[in-house]
C-alpha cells in the first residue's frame, strides 16, 4: 500500500514518473478515440473497439481519482480543487451517459476534452507555464481590464464614425462591440467595417492599438516564464 501511494503521490519517485508517463499516454490516446468517434460512417466493430478502450481508459481515471481522494490529507481540499475537479470532469462523461438512452446527454460527452487539463499535472514543462501564469496575474489582470476599457472606448467611437452610414450594422454600442473585439484581436473577419473618412481613421488607430493587446500579454508570461525556470535551476544548483 506504501508503494502505491508513493506511485500516485511522489511524481519524483521512478514508478510515480512513470505512472505518470503511463496516464499522458491514456489521456492522448482516449482524445484521439474520442475524434475517431466523431468520423462518419465508421464499422461497428471499430465503434465497440472504441467503446471498450474508452471503458478502459474510465477505469483508469477512476480508480487514480479515487486514491487521490483516499491518499490525500485533506480529501474535500483535493476534490474541490482544479485538479480534483478536472480528474473529475474526465470521467462524468462516460457515468452520464452509462446505461442511459438519453440522447440530450450526449452533449456532456465534449467534457471529455477535459482530459487534456490533465496533462498540466504530468508535465513538468506545462506546470511551469502555469506558475509563470500566477507569478504574472496581476499584470494580467491589470492587461485585461484595460483590455475591457479599451473595446468598450473603440465601440462607442465607432458607433459614432459610422451610425449614420450604416445603422444596420453600427446600429448600437453593443453591436458594434463585435467590431471591437475582431479589430483590436486583428483578426478582421470583414463582416462589418467602416466606410467613412473618419471610421477608417479610427479603425487604423485601432489596429495599431490591437497589436499590442495582442504582444503584451505574451511577453508578460514570457518574462515570468523565463524568472520561473532561473528559479529552478537556482534551487537545483545549475
Amino acid at each position: 500500500m506504501a508503494t502505491l501511494k508513493n506511485i500516485i503521490t511522489n511524481i519524483n519517485s521512478k514508478n510515480g514518473r512513470r505512472f505518470d508517463i503511463f496516464i499522458q499516454i491514456l489521456i492522448i490516446l482516449s482524445l484521439v478515440a474520442f475524434s475517431i468517434e466523431t468520423l462518419p460512417h465508421l464499422k461497428d466493430s471499430t465503434r465497440s473497439l472504441l467503446y471498450w478502450f474508452e471503458v478502459f481508459c474510465v477505469s483508469i481515471f477512476t480508480v487514480e481519482y479515487i486514491l487521490r481522494i483516499i491518499y490525500s490529507k485533506k480529501p474535500w481540499k483535493y476534490i474541490l480543487s482544479f485538479y480534483g475537479m478536472i480528474d473529475f470532469l474526465a470521467i462524468l462523461p462516460f457515468y452520464l451517459s452509462f446505461g442511459l438512452d438519453l440522447r440530450s446527454l450526449r452533449i456532456f460527452r465534449i467534457f471529455r476534452v477535459f482530459r487534456i487539463l490533465k496533462l498540466v499535472r504530468y508535465n513538468k514543462a506545462l506546470r511551469r507555464f502555469k506558475q509563470a501564469a500566477v507569478d504574472a496575474r496581476e499584470e494580467i489582470i491589470l492587461f485585461l481590464i484595460i483590455t475591457g476599457i479599451l473595446l468598450y472606448l473603440s465601440a462607442i467611437g465607432i458607433y459614432y464614425f459610422e451610425n449614420e452610414a450604416q445603422p444596420e450594422k453600427f446600429s448600437s454600442v453593443f453591436t458594434s462591440l463585435w467590431w471591437s473585439i475582431s479589430t483590436l484581436t486583428t483578426v478582421g473577419y470583414g463582416d462589418i467595417y467602416p466606410i467613412t473618412i473618419g471610421g477608417k481613421i479610427f479603425t487604423f488607430f485601432i489596429l495599431i492599438i490591437g497589436l499590442g493587446i495582442i504582444t503584451v500579454p505574451a511577453g508578460l508570461v514570457a518574462s515570468a516564464l523565463s524568472n520561473t525556470v532561473k528559479l529552478k535551476k537556482k534551487k537545483h544548483g545549475e
